[in-house]
């Protein structure tokens, strides 16, 4: 009977290690990616006109930790937030993080548009502007991509936008489907994040399901924030088998912008 056991305790023990050996030598360990998306109004509070409280919304981001953060409503250089400021930057030096802007239309003698924030150092960043309907009038829109390679070697692409906020759909019928082309060409995982201006059951986002998949379905509010009546930011990712959602929530910050931020925690 000793010697039984001493086999069998001999045989899991080797079958053990060789399991180790394999993981070592083909596998990677998951990672646990935190994905914030944030309109930050230019970081203006709603409750105070004019103000520019650019630490309440970096003190938003890190209460959260995240590993990326896609924003939008970014102001550089402008007369309403500072003609020294880069929001972007200023951000990013509160935060600990790498910032990538991008802009989507001039303002008020600067720039204003979106941006990614990343713990990890950019290796490659990409900017394209986003089509809208001739004689539709509108803001013109943007997309922004920046690539990372993680710890264990694996590249990721994390994008940012901002979608057309007008009534009508035809716009950001066009820019999802642009979206959809440019992202889905990556021969990598994808995160993208943002300011859809478009609700769930619309066909901008129906366009958007068709090539990601959101980290919520039936998915909590986020605007307004007082009493928010909408979700019309999210978070998205391509391939399906790329991640695993473990939480998606909007968190209840009132006062930096006038939009809840949105927190979704991924394993990759």
């Amino acid at each position: 009977m000793k010697r039984l056991l001493v086999t069998m305790t001999a045989f899991m023990l080797a079958a053990c290690g060789g399991k180790q050996k394999l993981t070592k030598h083909t596998g990677k360990q998951p990672d646990t990616l935190k994905v914030l998306s944030y309109n930050i109004h230019h970081a203006n509070p709603p409750s105070r006109p004019g103000l520019i409280d650019l630490d309440a919304i970096a003190r938003v981001i890190n209460e959260q930790q995240p590993d990326f953060v896609a924003l939008q409503e970014v102001d550089v250089y402008t007369g309403r937030s500072g003609k020294d400021v880069h929001e972007a930057d200023v951000l990013a030096a509160k935060t600990g993080m790498r910032a990538f802007f991008a802009k989507a239309i001039p303002y008020d003698g600067g720039e204003y548009g979106i941006a990614v924030l990343s713990r990890y150092p950019l290796k490659e960043t990409h900017v394209y502007a986003l089509p809208s309907v001739p004689g539709v009038e509108a803001e013109p829109r943007a997309l922004c991509t920046v690539t990372v390679t993680l710890a264990d070697g694996r590249q990721l692409m994390m994008a940012s936008t901002h979608l057309d906020v007008t009534k009508s759909d035809s716009n950001r019928i066009l820019q999802t489907r642009e979206i959809s082309h440019i992202l889905g060409q990556a021969a990598m995982p994808v995160i993208l994040a943002g300011d859809m201006n478009a609700k769930e059951e619309s066909k901008a986002i129906s366009i958007l399901d068709s090539t990601f998949t959101r980290t919520c379905k039936t998915c909590p509010f986020t605007i307004p924030v007082e009493a928010p009546r909408s979700a019309i930011d999210f978070i998205m990712y391509k391939p399906a088998s790329a991640f695993r959602v473990v939480q998606h929530k909007v968190i209840p910050e009132r006062y930096a912008s006038d939009h809840l931020p949105v927190l979704a925690t991924l394993i990759f």
